[in-house]
């Protein structure tokens, strides 16, 4: 079906989505089924159900506007704080429904971390960037509690060898990339379970966005990661699973070597080798 014929087609109608399977299958994580997306009466995400893996990354790709972002967001209920948005369907963490009425959304944030399109520290100092989101969860019983937390998410983030003597000085001194590592060190401070990115490198330069990559592939060991990219090289370097979107709906996902050497779906084909998008 064409993206015209697509885009004019009732809202009841159903696409199926295109699922390729994993040859060795992880736990899953979250899982959403029959999800839809409203602001207002305009509908921005269709019928989406997909799993994602434990302790893997998952990229969300396709262009602008797709839907991707609005469906990240529905992983730690950001999409709450806009007017007129609603969810619809089943997002379930573990089994456990992330919108029961009766989820502490505060602490659904601290399981599930988030790393924005452009860094966004804290206009504190660099310990208390990190510092902050223990203290306001009670993770640290003590100083030399949070002094280790510190140390070991800075550490995690590749960030402490930089900065471990300048502890004090405020985070937005630090360099655009420095700054976005240390926004990925302060999601990781309070142990979350997921983290989610979006576009975390769009804004940085070649050498930052590598040392960032390098960061999520060794992040996925303890973490389930799901990114936001535009970058469909990015997505091929850092994620184990791909999904593509396209005018609200999830077209195709599948392992990240299939989606884009073995594509099932021509729009998926088109998007990827920059026929359109």
């Amino acid at each position: 079906m064409s993206a015209t014929a697509l885009a004019e087609a009732p809202h009841e109608t159903r696409y199926e989505t295109i699922r390729i399977a994993d040859p060795s299958p992880r736990e899953t994580k979250i899982s959403a089924q029959d999800v839809h997306v409203y602001y207002g009466a305009k509908e921005a995400l269709h019928h989406v159900s997909i799993d994602i893996p434990a302790k893997s990354v998952t990229a969300f790709i396709g262009p602008s506007g797709c839907g991707k972002s609005t469906f990240l967001r529905c992983f730690n209920r950001m999409n709450d704080t806009i007017d007129g948005c609603r969810v619809v369907g089943r997002l379930d963490m573990d089994g456990e429904d992330l919108n029961d009425h009766r989820q502490d959304v505060v602490l659904l944030r601290a399981r599930v971390g988030m790393v924005f399109q452009k860094p966004n520290p804290f206009p504190k100092s660099i310990y208390d960037n990190i510092a902050y989101g223990p203290r306001i969860h009670g993770v640290a019983r003590s100083k030399s509690d949070l002094d280790a937390i510190v140390e070991h998410s800075l550490t995690r983030a590749g960030l402490w060898q930089e900065v471990k003597d300048r502890l004090q000085e405020p985070g937005t001194g630090l360099s655009g990339g420095q700054q976005q590592r240390l926004c990925i060190a302060r999601a990781i401070a309070v142990s979350p379970e997921v983290i989610l990115m979006d576009e975390p490198c769009s804004a940085l330069d070649p050498i930052a966005t590598a040392r960032v990559e390098e960061l999520i592939r060794e992040l996925r060991e303890n973490y389930t990661i799901i990114i936001v990219t535009h970058s469909m090289s990015q997505a091929q370097r850092v994620s184990d699973r791909t999904a593509y979107f396209h005018l609200g709906y999830l077209v195709e996902e599948g392992p990240t070597e299939s989606i884009f050497n073995d594509p099932q779906e021509k729009r998926t084909k088109d998007y990827i080798t920059g026929v359109f998008g």
